[in-house]
């Protein structure tokens, strides 16, 4: 059985799009949707287009290199999440609110991480060509401008994912490849 299958990430999004009849409502949507795919597939060009100018990203808890302020700092920090190997990801969404101005998704990420990107940031693993899990519930809040493009990505993690990531080795047959 798989552990993540990076399809089912915008699974919530899609239904509640699917039902939903507001314009502005739907429009928000469907900037997640775009977002959140170009994200999973490493299409750096798309996601910046969902992204306002004037964007500040603010990770609680985390280092503040993952909370880059201003356009150019949020496409490197994006530049860097690409690079790194750490796309393969499931972000299983149990609450999704949307607002006119702010969309907010809670639920359980789970992340990929190259054993190479661990090594790098000083976590001993004994496989660096592995994949290893990362896995933190996680509430995101996604404030959006009145042009509908996103002037942050906020995000609050109940615990850290890295703790005791190195006994999480994935095998190959526990991740589910983005969908063609």
């Amino acid at each position: 059985m798989a552990v993540i299958d990076q399809n089912l990430t915008w699974s919530a999004v899609e239904q509640r799009l699917a039902a939903e009849t507001d314009p502005v409502l739907r429009r928000n949507l469907t900037q997640l949707l775009v977002h959140m795919k170009a994200e999973a597939a490493g299409d750096l060009d798309a996601l910046m287009a969902t992204v306002a100018p004037e964007a500040s990203y603010t990770a609680f808890g985390a280092p503040p290199s993952n909370s880059p302020k201003g356009k150019a700092a949020v496409r490197q920090y994006y530049e860097d999440f690409i690079a790194s190997g750490a796309t393969r990801l499931q972000f299983a969404i149990d609450r999704l609110v949307v607002d006119r101005h702010c969309i907010v998704t809670e639920g359980l990420m789970r992340i990929a991480y190259p054993g190479a990107r661990l090594a790098a940031y000083g976590i001993s693993v004994d496989d660096p060509d592995a994949f290893y899990l990362y896995e933190a519930h996680m509430s995101v809040l996604w404030p959006l401008n009145d042009d509908g493009l996103f002037t942050g990505e906020d995000s609050y993690s109940g615990g850290n994912g890295f703790d005791g990531i190195a006994a999480r080795k994935l095998a190959a047959g526990d991740i589910i490849d983005l969908a063609a």
